[in-house]
């Protein structure tokens, strides 16, 4: 397919002109004409473009891209290094951010919902984009019950701050660096939050508004997302694609 074709496949699936972002979604270096071989991950490093080009391929799609509000500018250091890599192999860089995290179906938070057996109910915040996400567990669990849940699944053990003596009932999360988004939960009486990092405040927030709190990784609870959205690639759409996790603690 050739690349314009493919940038317009993507943003038919994804809509990034429908929420605000920090930074651009969709073609973000530009690469072979024709896309054939996909690499998906969720950030792009270094490791990942090295995969890449290890695997041949002339696109790589990621979550975790390019060009954020408010980086240094000048290509310089590493991000030099990575985009003259991208540049010399003749590879298309797509990134695409907040329209991953609340696709309904692909999205993060709905992959992640999927896994953790959640069901969602509505967005946390007004508006038909709200990036967190509310829902209800489909069995209650206590605290340690869902750790122990996200242990298995995520295969990481989350930082937890259980404050709750009840199951989990209702529960609201956001993958990825959302912990400011606690006090908007507990606010609105919800069991439990998740999400994949924690601030020191976070940590106040939930002993002090009685919500049970857990960070499974940033990186951890956004894998699900990319690798959705390659493999839907691959089987309605006919491309070969390879996932490459590039593991990372936080």
């Amino acid at each position: 397919m050739q690349r314009k074709q493919f940038t317009q496949l993507l943003n038919d699936i994804l809509k990034p002109d429908s929420i605000a972002d920090f930074c651009p979604n969709g073609l973000q270096v530009e690469g072979a004409s024709e896309v054939k071989k996909i690499v998906t991950g969720v950030t792009a490093s270094q490791a990942l473009i090295d995969a890449a080009i290890t695997e041949n391929a002339d696109t790589i799609l990621v979550h975790h891209g390019y060009f954020w509000k408010g980086e240094s500018q000048p290509i310089t250091g590493m991000k030099k290094r990575r985009i003259a890599a991208l540049l010399n192999n003749d590879i298309n860089l797509y990134g695409y951010h907040l329209p991953l995290d609340i696709h309904p179906e692909i999205g993060n938070n709905a992959q992640l919902a999927k896994l953790l057996d959640i069901e969602f109910t509505a967005g946390l915040e007004s508006g038909p984009n709200s990036v967190p996400v509310k829902g209800r567990l489909k069995t209650p669990l206590s605290g340690e019950e869902f750790a122990d849940k996200i242990t298995q699944v995520l295969n990481r053990a989350p930082l937890t701050s259980l404050v709750r003596k009840e199951k989990i009932d209702t529960i609201a999360w956001c993958t990825g660096g959302g912990q400011g988004y606690i006090d908007l939960a507990a606010a609105q009486g919800i069991d439990a939050y998740l999400t994949g990092e924690a601030s020191e405040q976070t940590i106040h927030s939930s002993r002090e508004q009685g919500i049970d709190f857990f960070a499974a990784g940033h990186h951890a609870t956004e894998r699900y997302g990319i690798k959705a959205l390659g493999e839907l690639l691959a089987e309605q759409h006919g491309f070969d694609v390879t996932f490459i996790d590039i593991d990372n603690p936080v």
